[in-house]
């Protein structure tokens, strides 16, 4: 099928909105958070106004829809990445808590002596990469400071890839994969595509030599998931995070992918009800996996919306977002290319990369020129994205940011370039 954007468009009620006295939205930051189109929004108005009620444990009808509503959009997760079974999806509040769930799970296992494999100590190590999101940075320099664990990473190439073969300082922890990865690695936590840089990891090559190791590994798929097909059991990880907002899902609810067995070894994260089993004054023994990791309630009316989101993009298709997506990067990456002044952080091809483009402009601060084209209708992100070790590998202390999605139009991205030139005016700088 031929992939129509302006009939897409046209199931995104706010695309239609304007800004700023007038000017038609043009918007650029979907890395950040998607929007919704109306099939979505359809599901979640639903949802509270005819099936609104707890789950699980109520015995009359509203609870009996709204626990099938919630176990249903856990199949749907399973199936749309490729998982064994629903068992093994976990729902989040967002990916930032499920990369935080295994890593408080690893302290809990080592804080009581257990010999598993989630226990850490003196000598262990966990790799991540300069590339990271700080959701998939903090949590295990929390990790290693309550264990005494040692934080080691990838570098980043000029060109904005992970530096696989070591050839930039060599020095502990900043080495290629052949030092890197030892058989002292109990963890390996790396983003699946950058959302400053676009750059797509090689995810399997890593995973492959992690596991020759005996260390697991944990991939950030937010900024994946929302663009192109990902199945877990091709790239060979043991546990996968991404979030619904970022792929046109609601905000609130995340998910976590973990193997079963791992899933059953982990320590639970928070404690509460439903993730019980039995309780006792004296102890507590807890429910099987996916519940044991969730405690309280949950975000019971985002899980079938998340599912609407998947729903929404199974009939689009995946791979026609890809190869379209490709094409209108691609037409962004040589408008901008055009621009003096203007540098592309990270890949300048369309090669190994998705939708998110970060730039750097001469004699205008990432903000300035945020808010220019804010005055002109064009929603783009700055700052460091909360990426900051990256930034500073790259040289810079901010950037500006575009991020395109399925909605977005070849015209948008000529937009962005005007713009951008616009603001070159503004400041009296660079040549156009």
């Amino acid at each position: 099928m031929t992939f129509d954007v302006a009939r897409i468009r046209k199931d995104f009620p706010i695309l239609e909105r304007t800004v700023r006295d007038g000017q038609p939205l043009v918007y650029l930051d979907s890395a950040n958070t998607s929007q919704k189109p109306r099939q979505v929004l359809d599901v979640l108005a639903e949802f509270y106004e005819r099936h609104n009620a707890n789950i699980h444990r109520a015995t009359h009808q509203l609870g009996e829809e709204a626990t099938a509503a919630y176990e249903g959009a856990r199949a749907t997760v399973a199936g749309f990445i490729g998982a064994a079974e629903p068992a093994e999806v976990v729902f989040t509040k967002n990916i930032s808590e499920g990369i935080n769930l295994v890593a408080y799970s690893m302290g809990n296992a080592s804080a009581t002596g257990s010999s598993g494999r989630f226990a850490l100590g003196p000598g262990d190590e966990i790799v991540i990469t300069e590339m990271e999101h700080h959701s998939n940075i903090v949590p295990w320099q929390l990790l290693c400071q309550r264990t005494g664990a040692t934080l080691r990473w990838f570098r980043v190439t000029p060109e904005g890839r992970l530096d696989c073969a070591g050839s930039g300082p060599t020095t502990p922890p900043n080495s290629g994969i052949d030092d890197l990865i030892t058989e002292r690695t109990k963890l390996v936590a790396l983003t699946h595509q950058s959302n400053v840089l676009g750059t797509i990891n090689p995810v399997r090559a890593i995973a492959d030599r992690a596991h020759a190791a005996g260390a697991l590994v944990l991939v950030d798929a937010a900024q994946s998931v929302p663009h192109m097909p990902v199945d877990v059991a091709e790239l060979g990880v043991d546990f996968l995070g991404f979030t619904a907002h970022k792929m046109c899902g609601p905000t609130g609810i995340g998910v976590l992918w973990g193997r079963r067995e791992l899933l059953e070894e982990m320590p639970p994260f928070l404690g509460g009800g439903e993730m019980i089993e039995d309780v006792r004054m004296e102890r507590s023994t807890f429910a099987p996996p996916p519940h044991k990791f969730e405690a309280g309630t949950m975000p019971i009316a985002e899980a079938p919306t998340l599912a609407a989101a998947i729903g929404y993009l199974g009939e689009v298709g995946l791979p026609a977002i890809r190869e379209y997506e490709h094409g209108l990067v691609a037409h962004a990456l040589e408008a901008l290319r055009e621009i003096d002044g203007l540098r592309i952080l990270g890949p300048a091809e369309d090669v190994d990369r998705g939708a998110a483009i970060s730039f750097t402009v001469d004699g205008v601060h990432p903000h300035d020129m945020s808010q220019v084209l804010d005055e002109h209708g064009i929603a783009v992100r700055a700052g460091h994205h909360c990426a900051w070790p990256l930034h500073r590998a790259m040289g810079v202390q901010a950037s500006t940011r575009a991020s395109f999605y399925l909605y977005n139009t070849h015209e948008e991205a000529d937009a962005l370039a005007a713009g951008i030139r616009e603001a070159q005016r503004f400041f009296a700088v660079g040549g156009g």
